[in-house]
């Protein structure tokens, strides 16, 4: 099996810069593996919600994560700085798939992790898929691929 090349920083044009914490480091001196997912998530939640797409408290509309992967190519450990990189690689009706590197920061351009998360989006009473509502489309096409 041949090993999966490393996302370039230049494949992602929004970042959200994460601290490590700690906490994130496991036994083995790394941060652990479930932590990659916290990393992807704030990511995008951020972007979504300073992009005005995402209300977290009272949005008729919230996404739920269907599918995950995450890549591990190089350790991170405390007290590493993270530039997460996002973009949208497919839109659907009521689903997106993004895609995050995860990047050293202090000039590293290949990722030291790499994945990919889908939403779906569902009303929030109901938790049935609906069709992607207009301000969360517009912040979707603004960094999809």
């Amino acid at each position: 099996m041949s090993r999966p090349s490393r996302p370039d920083r230049a494949g992602f044009h929004r970042f959200a810069t994460i601290q490590t914490r700690w906490e994130d480091n496991d036994v083995y001196g790394h941060v652990n593996n479930v932590v990659y997912y916290s990393f992807f998530d704030t990511a995008v939640n951020r972007y979504l919600i300073e992009a005005g797409a995402l209300d977290i408290e009272a949005g008729a509309v919230i996404g739920l994560v269907v599918e995950t992967q995450c890549r591990y190519h190089a350790p991170l450990a405390f007290p590493d700085v993270l530039d997460v990189g996002i973009r949208v690689a497919r839109i659907g009706t009521s689903s997106v798939r993004y895609e995050v590197g995860v990047f050293r920061q202090g000039g590293e351009d290949a990722a030291a992790a790499d994945g990919h998360f889908v939403h779906v989006y569902v009303d929030r009473n109901t938790r049935r898929p609906v069709p992607l509502p207009a301000a969360l489309r517009a912040a979707l096409d603004a960094i999809h691929v």
